[in-house]
């Protein structure tokens, strides 16, 4: 008479599904680094650069004046700098806080990009260069020109975007920076404790100088 086993066997669907989640997990994680990573390094490079051009007035010539992204905004590439630490952050933190720190990340990456959109025909940054340039407070800026950097800035804070909806997601499958650090509880086997030796036992003694101890304690 054969005997029924009651051990479920795995079925191929069940093995195939478990892999596919592994490698759309590790798909979304290295897709959200290098989103996150790469958009911070554009705003924080593009800020930098020259955003406006225009010339003011000066005893009857013309003096060229520019303004770059932290002249019109410093918003930009101070919120790529907290999108970068929220992105480290994601993998020191769990459930909850997992999930508000990935809403941090999406949200410091819409501010940068509509920051920089905002700023992308502001005159107010170079105004106020011409004023200190000549001393004219009413001094003002013409042949005013915008170049195509703010609009790189917003391309960058949309890959922050990007980095944050993947963690809002698929944070949950990341792995967790903090757990192999964490103790699980379990108490630590304790060192046994060292015998005398015995001096009926020579190769007791011997091993006792070997290892530099006095045999006759």
């Amino acid at each position: 008479m054969g005997y029924v086993s009651a051990v479920p066997v795995p079925q191929p669907r069940a093995r195939a599904a478990t892999a596919s989640g592994g490698a759309g997990s590790r798909r979304s994680l290295a897709a959200g680094l290098l989103l996150g990573a790469v958009g911070a390094a554009v705003v924080l490079l593009a800020s930098g650069q020259t955003w406006a051009e225009g010339e003011a007035s000066v005893g009857g010539g013309a003096l060229p004046l520019t303004a770059d992204g932290q002249d019109v905004t410093g918003l930009p590439a101070a919120l790529a700098i907290v999108g970068l630490a929220a992105l480290v952050a994601v993998f020191a933190v769990r459930r909850t806080g997992r999930l508000l720190v990935a809403g941090l990340l999406a949200l410091s990456g819409l501010g940068a990009g509509l920051s920089a959109c905002l700023g992308a025909s502001d005159s107010a940054a170079l105004d106020e260069k011409a004023a200190q340039s000549t001393g004219d407070t009413s001094a003002t800026i013409d042949a005013l020109t915008h170049t195509a950097w703010p609009y790189v800035t917003a391309a960058g804070g949309l890959l922050i975007l990007l980095a944050g909806l993947l963690a809002l997601r698929y944070g949950k499958l990341w792995p967790t920076m903090s757990g192999r650090y964490e103790r699980d509880g379990t108490p630590r086997p304790r060192k046994a404790a060292r015998t005398a030796p015995d001096p009926d036992r020579p190769e007791d003694l011997w091993k006792a100088l070997d290892r530099g101890e006095d045999p006759t304690r």
